[in-house]
């Protein structure tokens, strides 16, 4: 049976005037928006006044409505209104990433206190309905890996620089069509897509993590150069959210990396956002749309409301209490270090060396290195240096001697 809903709406940007408009063009929906909080009483509006409150208490007081969807910028500010909200017994449906990533475990546990639902699939990858189908779909799979592109302002960077477009030229033309914020460190230095793939990692494999305690390197190093090796060798460049299963551990971090032709995301442009999940009785899986905009956020928005007409909820059927609560750090990943200067490359430990390039202006160097000693770098403020991690698979610290091995062999057939 169909729940009537009465929403009260916080923020009424490009997602909230999304939202208005693809609610009232929905015939299934038994939802409507009863008064909608803003901040800024002189903006002017595309609709009419009476909706309009600058009070949050107008919604959270008001006992007939029982959704609260929650848009705004302010994280902490969020925070608070959605706190109060479950209390009061409202279901909540937010797209703050940040605010759910920070505050994660409270949330959940306010929900259950109150018998009430938070629903977030507009967090992570715009249109695209990751977070219900981690929860849903593969429940009884045994998920190993999910990765992908959560950030379509800097997938519309990166696809901008094979084309020979600068930085900053891709990054304007960005702000200018609405991806990017006018501070676009969240989005260029990978928090952003830090902070959906903590939302990623509770609904693949159950556990809650703290984002300070997630890696997070961006893509403002990434040089013309790095852009050409990328090209000569048949790779693009792409910024992942990733995590995985590596033995018994999960390893999870965000980075830019090379990916291959044959790579689901090789072909995925501009604002479009794309998560690759692989298990083991489905094998791999790609999920593809926008991820950016006021009509796709919005459909996801919509979708959440839409699901909670059937009193919908996230069960977190894979958080069992034996979970650990860290991701693993100690493993080695191969990777290309590229800068003007060699002394800059040199302070990487590289645990295994397997090329090395010295040019006239630029300088590259490609290897193994483990993953705890790049994470002690801060990586986004080392402007001179860019890192991308290659394709090969991750190797756990205990098969160092794989690495050895390979080297070995590899210096021989040189030799040959």
């Amino acid at each position: 049976m169909r729940n009537k809903l009465n929403i009260g709406l916080f923020g009424f940007g490009i997602v909230g005037t999304g939202l208005y408009e693809v609610l009232n063009k929905s015939k299934l929906l038994e939802a409507s928006i009863s008064r909608i909080v803003v901040k800024d009483p002189t903006k002017k509006r595309s609709i009419g006044t009476e909706l309009f409150s600058f009070d949050k208490n107008d919604i959270l007081n008001d006992a007939s409505i029982n959704v609260v969807v929650e848009l705004i910028n302010d994280s902490e500010a969020a925070f608070e209104i959605v706190k109060q909200a479950l209390k009061s017994g409202k279901h909540v449906v937010s797209a703050n990433k940040k605010m759910i990533a920070e505050h994660f475990e409270e949330l959940i546990q306010l929900a259950k206190e109150n018998n009430v639902s938070i629903l977030y699939e507009a967090a992570v990858g715009g249109s695209i309905p990751i977070i219900r189908n981690l929860e849903e779909y593969y429940n009884n799979d045994s998920l190993s890996s999910v990765q992908g592109i959560v950030n379509g302002t800097t997938n519309y960077i990166l696809t901008q620089s094979n084309f020979g477009v600068s930085y900053q030229d891709a990054l304007k033309k960005a702000t200018e069509l609405g991806f990017a914020e006018i501070d676009p460190t969240l989005d260029v230095d990978g928090f952003d897509s830090k902070f959906k793939l903590v939302l990623l990692i509770k609904h693949a494999f159950g556990l809650i993590v703290e984002p300070k305690n997630v890696f997070n390197y961006g893509i403002r190093n990434i040089k013309p150069q790095d852009v050409k090796y990328a090209g000569e060798k048949g790779y693009r460049i792409k910024l992942f959210s990733r995590a995985e299963k590596l033995n018994d551990d999960v390893v999870g971090f965000v980075a830019p990396h090379f990916v291959k032709n044959d790579h689901f995301a090789y072909q995925v442009d501009n604002e479009f956002n794309a998560v690759v999940v692989e298990a083991l009785f489905s094998d791999k899986q790609l999920f593809i749309g926008k991820g950016a905009g006021s009509y796709p956020t919005a459909s996801a928005v919509l979708s959440d409301i839409s699901a909670l007409q059937f009193d919908y909820q996230y069960e977190y059927r894979k958080t069992t209490d034996n979970n650990v609560s860290e991701l693993e750090d100690d493993f080695f990943l191969k990777v290309y270090v590229g800068s003007e200067f060699i002394e800059s490359i040199n302070e990487i430990p590289f645990f295994r060396i397997d090329e090395v390039y010295q040019g006239g202006d630029y300088n590259y160097q490609i290897g193994w290195v483990r993953f705890n000693d790049i994470k002690s770098f801060n990586l986004n403020d080392l402007l001179d240096l860019s890192l991308i991690v290659l394709p090969e698979p991750f190797v756990a610290s205990n098969q160092t001697e794989k690495l050895k091995r390979e080297r070995i062999q590899y210096l021989s057939e040189l030799e040959n």
